[in-house]
């Protein structure tokens, strides 16, 4: 089991910090106007968006006990703050952690 555990970190390091440095190598060449980085920003977002969508709609884990309102509810607030700090995304991940938890304590 150790070792199974050790091998995913080692497999998905390689694969996470590999495509990292291979767009640090071709970063010069992209123009961040042209069509293609557009799409490709496009398609992140999209990607994240959907992420989102189906955590908040079809959660799985321990995150399936808590209510849809609440989990609205902590989106909702997740938004804001984002907007609040400047398109920051660090408070509203923390935030949101931290509003779940209180809400689902005592609601």
């Amino acid at each position: 089991m150790t070792t199974s555990i050790v091998l995913a970190i080692i497999v998905t390091s390689i694969a996470t910090y590999s495509s990292r440095f291979l767009g640090v190598l071709s970063s010069e060449k992209i123009k961040e106007t042209s069509k293609i980085f557009v799409w490709f920003n496009c398609l992140a977002y999209s990607t994240l968006a959907a992420l989102i969508a189906r955590v908040v709609i079809f959660p799985y884990g321990i995150l399936s006990e808590t209510d849809h309102l609440l989990r609205l509810i902590v989106l909702f607030f997740s938004i804001l703050i984002f907007y609040l700090t400047k398109r920051n995304l660090v408070y509203p991940t923390v935030f949101s952690a931290i509003i779940l938890f209180f809400l689902s304590s005592y609601f």
